[in-house]
């Protein structure tokens, strides 16, 4: 199988407008063709054929529904040309009609369905201006929440094993949300990534003039910390800093999460 580079996927990522798990996975698929790669996105729904999309949608919204009896929670994005249309109640009654019809699908990513993508169209017919679903997600657990940023253009939604109080749930998807963890824990940092943090670490104590032992001591504790800095169980609590995530957690285990920001790409993360 050919090697798969971080280069590749953010190619993939760049014409697709897909998530690095998505595009990674595809490219292991097609053993690293990356036209063969774009194809397999778009034949499972991921990317749209029309080049009419070539118009930028930088603007959009995120919309959330919890499950009735409280055991799963859904997330989508749809995306448009203008804040103005991003307003428009048109546009905002269809995504909520679209995430209430991802909230009846199995949960894990939620490709386009002909029912998303009919209700798109129609609200393109009534506002006239480019708009496409782009993402969507669906957890479940014992526990789930959801926080929506007033702008509401980015959003989190967390699943638990194990019961955990309402306003910490809430807390903790605010958490993520303004400190954007890279996973659950170092476990779920793309090993790319570990690789080129130490690569950085090595070159900057080698120009500090460290010997290469120093050096070496010097590269395991700067991951160190950029681990901590990024995995959301190390983090410091945003609602208490002196305590860690984990440590208001307690015995309680993050199933989950998956945070959006429009125009963004974060993938579902799972411990």
């Amino acid at each position: 199988m050919a090697e798969i580079t971080a280069a590749m996927v953010k190619a993939l990522r760049e014409s697709t407008g897909q998530g690095m798990m998505e595009c990674k996975k595809a490219l292991q698929e097609t053993n690293g063709d990356a036209q063969a790669a774009v194809d397999l996105l778009r034949s499972r729904g991921k990317v749209k054929a029309e080049k009419k999309a070539a118009r930028a949608t930088s603007e959009g919204l995120v919309e959330m529904v919890v499950a009735k009896d409280g055991s799963s929670v859904t997330m989508v994005e749809v995306v448009c040309e203008t804040d103005f249309c991003a307003r428009n109640e048109e546009f905002r009654t269809m995504v909520a009609d679209v995430a209430a019809t991802a909230a009846g699908m199995p949960a894990g990513d939620i490709a386009a369905t002909d029912a998303i993508n009919t209700r798109v169209q129609q609200a393109f017919e009534k506002i006239g201006e480019n708009m496409r679903y782009t993402r969507g997600a669906k957890l479940a657990g014992a526990t789930v929440g959801s926080y929506k940023h007033h702008n509401n253009k980015v959003g989190v939604i967390v699943a638990l094993d194990g019961k955990l109080d309402p306003t910490t749930v809430s807390e903790l998807c605010m958490h993520i949300a303004f400190h954007n963890p890279m996973g659950v824990s170092a476990d779920d940092i793309p090993a790319e990534v570990i690789e080129h943090e130490k690569v950085v670490a090595k070159a900057q104590a080698m120009e500090e003039g460290k010997p290469e032992a120093i050096a070496e001591k010097m590269v395991v504790g700067k991951v160190r910390k950029f681990c901590e800095q990024n995995c959301l169980l190390e983090q410091p609590f945003i609602k208490d800093e002196t305590r860690t995530v984990k440590e208001v957690l307690g015995g309680v285990k993050v199933v989950g999460f998956v945070r959006y920001e429009v125009g963004g790409a974060t993938e579902p993360t799972e411990a």
